[in-house]
């Protein structure tokens, strides 16, 4: 992610893997057991559901797609935040 005192250009993204093996279409040399991508997709244009299923971040540059309905998002944070403490 962007360093104090550095300016972004844009979102910033960073995806942690444990393994390559998750992956499509990269190539993870020498069989690294864990991948870091960071990057930036621009500045943020649009973000919407597509067909309800996969969440979209789409920036100036790039395009983030997650595998992500609505209804999971809702349950996640129902349950999540119906459970914590409040301060």
């Amino acid at each position: 992610m962007a360093r104090k005192g550095e300016k972004e250009s844009g979102r910033v993204f960073s995806l942690e893997l444990d393994s390559g093996s998750d992956l499509k279409k990269v190539s993870v040399p020498n069989g690294a057991q864990r991948l870091l991508l960071e990057g930036t997709i621009g500045t943020l244009k649009r973000v919407e559901f597509i067909e309800d299923s996969v969440l979209e971040l789409a920036g100036s540059t790039g395009i983030i797609r997650i595998d992500l309905s609505r209804e999971d998002m809702v349950k996640f944070a129902k349950s999540h935040y119906e459970t914590r403490p409040e301060s």
